[in-house]
């Protein structure tokens, strides 16, 4: 019963961080991801729910940042590499929790040059396990990496994304069918950023319809609005 309800708390607190950058991303105001989940009455178990809750949204913790050059404070920052330390992959992790851990020291090194020289990022994690996906299983993998669709990153995955655009709008249209709007909305970020996407797919509007329909879930309004916004011409 304790597990539940912590699972439950912290699924408030996804829910809740992801609602903020949401509301940061459209109105283009400031961001503070310091102190953004909830207080509650054990600041020593809600500083811990934080941190998991910006480990869960991975590097879209910080994306109102990074897609605006925005400096971010310095207690965010500290927050957000509290939240990398504190959560490493551990060993036998699967691809996608060893890319996103990577995603988020890739977006640290970003808000903070001191630590170029800390982490070596040219290293990048093996990407094999995409190699000859189905499209099916790409765009899943796709969906969940989705803080990797960034303007301009160059990334093993990214390279994989931008070699099967096709694949990847035949993804985007089977999770509108089955109504994932999640991986829908993860697959369309993927989407805005690929060359030879086929222009009967009808992206825009296809978006829209994501997030209309996926309107109770901020997870789904953060990676469409992330979408228009590199759509509009945002570049890091």
């Amino acid at each position: 019963m304790e597990k539940s309800g912590t699972s439950t708390r912290l699924a408030g607190a996804v829910q809740g961080l992801t609602s903020e950058l949401v509301s940061a991303l459209r109105s283009g105001d400031p961001f503070r991801l310091a102190g953004s989940v909830a207080e509650g009455d054990d600041p020593e178990v809600t500083a811990g729910l934080a941190l998991a809750a910006v480990r869960v949204v991975g590097a879209d913790a910080v994306l109102p940042s990074v897609l605006r050059h925005a400096p971010c404070e310095s207690d965010d920052l500290s927050m957000f590499s509290k939240a990398v330390h504190a959560y490493p992959p551990p060993a036998g992790a699967s691809p996608t929790s060893v890319w996103s851990h990577w995603a988020m020291r890739r977006a640290l090194l970003r808000l903070d040059a001191s630590l170029d020289g800390d982490w070596d990022l040219d290293a990048e994690p093996d990407a094999a396990w995409l190699d000859d996906a189905p499209w099916q299983f790409l765009t899943h993998q796709l969906a969940v990496l989705a803080p990797l669709a960034l303007p301009d990153e160059d990334c093993a995955v990214a390279r994989v994304a931008r070699g099967r655009p096709v694949d990847v709008s035949r993804g985007f249209v089977r999770a509108v069918r089955r109504r994932d709007w999640l991986q829908a909305a993860g697959a369309g970020r993927w989407l805005v950023l690929l060359d030879g996407v086929p222009e009967t797919l009808g992206l825009d509007t296809g978006l829209e319809f994501v997030a209309q329909m996926g309107r109770d879930d901020a997870r789904v309004a953060l990676q469409v609005q992330a979408a228009q916004l590199m759509r509009a011409g945002v570049r890091v």
